[in-house]
């Protein structure tokens, strides 16, 4: 990321954490798919404890068949989906990590341990292993958006940038992908451009909160707060709306308070 940029808009890691509290609120999980929405779409968000009470007797009984049979690829990429949904990632990583090391040509496993890593912190990890689960003359559009997104963790917004331009030469006008390009142009403080695509985005699908929340963020960072509001509070209950707006203010607040100390 150059200078001017890191200088004008806080790194992306400040930022994505902070879109996670706009976009999804009292989720259960906060990784990179769920604020960039780089790895398909997810339900709408439940709180904490509906969340692991609804999903305690298939961990158990996943538990249960993973020990049984740990060599088994499809039992530890199915387990370790339900560990990064739960929010245990280092143990997702940990169980993938070894489903890999038995089957190191398994694609599956190694795009679903490259998301581990993503959800785990892991971004350059992540973008090596990601590159390993497809190839040249076969690309995944899901898994090149992902190793874009994993790009803007690490603050190489360019090369991001082409991961998503490849990706959308197979899925044109993909929202997932348009939505990680449009926050890739946000994070080097394009803010009209990143507005443009992020429109294309909310365009093509208007009810993912990602998205919503993305496009906000910029609307209020051009300092058009009361559009970034109405957006944000679209559909929603008006506690959550309310919630979400003051999350907005408060990451516009942050913003703000970057550049005065700068």
């Amino acid at each position: 990321m150059s200078k001017r940029s890191s200088l004008a808009f806080p790194p992306a890691r400040f930022l994505l954490s902070a879109l996670i509290v706009l976009a999804l609120g009292g989720c259960q999980t906060t990784s990179l798919e769920d604020v960039t929405g780089a790895l398909g779409g997810k339900s709408e968000p439940v709180s904490k404890a509906d969340a692991r009470s609804d999903m305690k007797p298939d961990m158990d009984a996943l538990r249960e068949r993973y020990r049984a049979k740990p060599s088994d690829p499809a039992i530890a990429l199915e387990y370790g989906k339900a560990l990064r949904a739960s929010g245990q990632r280092a143990q997702a990583v940990a169980v993938l990590e070894q489903a890999v090391l038995a089957h190191p040509s398994n694609k599956a496993l190694l795009a679903g341990y490259g998301r581990a890593l993503a959800d785990n912190g892991n971004f350059q990890q992540a973008f090596d292993v990601l590159g390993r689960a497809h190839s040249p003359e076969d690309p995944d559009w899901r898994i090149l958006s992902a190793q874009g997104a994993a790009l803007d963790q690490l603050g190489r917004n360019e090369e991001a940038q082409q991961y998503y331009a490849s990706a959308l030469k197979i899925v044109p006008d993909e929202p997932q992908v348009l939505s990680n390009l449009g926050l890739s142009y946000m994070l080097q403080n394009d803010l009209t451009r990143a507005e443009q695509v992020l429109g294309r985005a909310h365009q093509r699908n208007q009810n993912d909160v990602r998205i919503r929340a993305n496009l906000a963020l910029v609307l209020g960072l051009q300092g058009r707060e009361a559009e970034a509001e109405i957006l944000v509070k679209a559909d929603l209950p008006p506690d959550q709306a309310a919630a979400k707006v003051a999350a907005l203010r408060q990451l516009l607040t942050k913003k703000q308070q970057q550049r005065a100390e700068k």
